[in-house]
């Protein structure tokens, strides 16, 4: 997969669980950027992620993240293990 690839997904299951089509992530993209994106909705975020990439984050990889970039980075990471 590659790390296209896994924006693209990443529109999606950020689209489906902020319910906005329009919705596009990239590197930078934080919570700052996205409305409703809450403590709460990034526990829905992250289970919905974890699921469209057949994967599993550590309560520490979640906190570490600072963007959708470096997400991007550790669901490539994960899935070449």
């Amino acid at each position: 997969m590659s790390r296209e690839e896994v924006f693209e997904r990443l529109d999606q299951v950020f689209q489906d669980v902020f319910d906005d089509e329009s919705l596009h992530v990239g590197d930078g993209t934080t919570a700052a950027d996205v409305e409703g994106w809450d403590s709460l909705e990034h526990i829905d975020l992250m289970a919905s992620v974890e699921k469209a990439f057949g994967i599993r984050f550590s309560m520490g990889e979640i906190t570490r993240m600072k963007n959708v970039g470096e997400m991007a980075d550790l669901i490539l990471k994960k899935r070449e293990q």
